[in-house]
């Protein structure tokens, strides 16, 4: 039974749809590294709603991500995923963290050049795609010499707040906007596209849903 509330024209949905997949359950060839489930991250701390390293995904994306990875490892490239499904609890941590401006404990790292107030709707919202199962936040590895598994180096981290994570920033070099261009072409081989203000940051096309919001556990 789908347990649903509405809020304005948006449907928050508390249990785990069916056609909700284990990314892993496809294919091997992803590694999976969520960053909100340990402290590595622009909050600095566990984020509600994730309790297991997990990349749950509409099945219509799961599907496509799948095969884009098993394509790409024969060519030396490997994806590694630091966020797909986001609970709408989650998103609602953000937020409560965003509004709390004398928490500033992650500014060097991850937002230097901007005040904490301005991330709001910018870069976090009340509301997430991630929420409703067809985006997720992707970066590349590809093989040295030796084999070893090693990310491609894009210009600025995962989450960092700022210009020079826009997906054609003019502060980084060209081989970092190579880079990101390889991961770009990758994703829109399997109909992801990106959001331009965060290179990592891609959604399937079509989105299974729209107006629906997920509030499951990552367990």
């Amino acid at each position: 039974m789908l347990i649903v509330s509405c809020l304005s024209s948006s449907v928050y949905a508390q249990n785990k749809p069916d056609d909700f997949t284990n990314v892993a359950t496809l294919t091997s060839n992803i590694e999976v590294e969520l960053r909100y489930l340990g402290s590595d991250n622009f909050v600095g701390k566990q984020i509600e709603g994730y309790q297991a390293n997990k990349c749950y995904m509409q099945s219509n994306a799961a599907i496509a991500l799948a095969k884009l990875a098993d394509d790409i490892v024969q060519h030396g490239y490997k994806l590694k995923v630091y966020d797909c499904y986001r609970p709408q609890r989650a998103v609602s941590h953000f937020m409560r963290w965003a509004a709390d401006l004398s928490d500033t404990r992650t500014k060097d790292q991850y937002y230097p050049d901007l005040e904490k107030h301005q991330l709001i709707n910018e870069y976090i919202a009340e509301k997430s795609g991630h929420s409703r199962g067809s985006t997720l936040d992707v970066g590349l590895l590809s093989q040295d010499e030796n084999g070893l598994w090693q990310e491609l180096d894009m210009g600025s981290p995962f989450d960092f707040f700022g210009p020079i994570s826009n997906v054609g920033s003019s502060l980084i070099n060209q081989s970092q906007q190579q880079n990101r261009q390889i991961l770009l072409d990758l994703m829109q081989q399997q109909n992801f596209n990106v959001y331009p203000m965060e290179w990592w940051h891609f959604t399937h096309q079509p989105p299974a849903y729209i107006d629906t919001y997920f509030d499951f556990v990552i367990e």
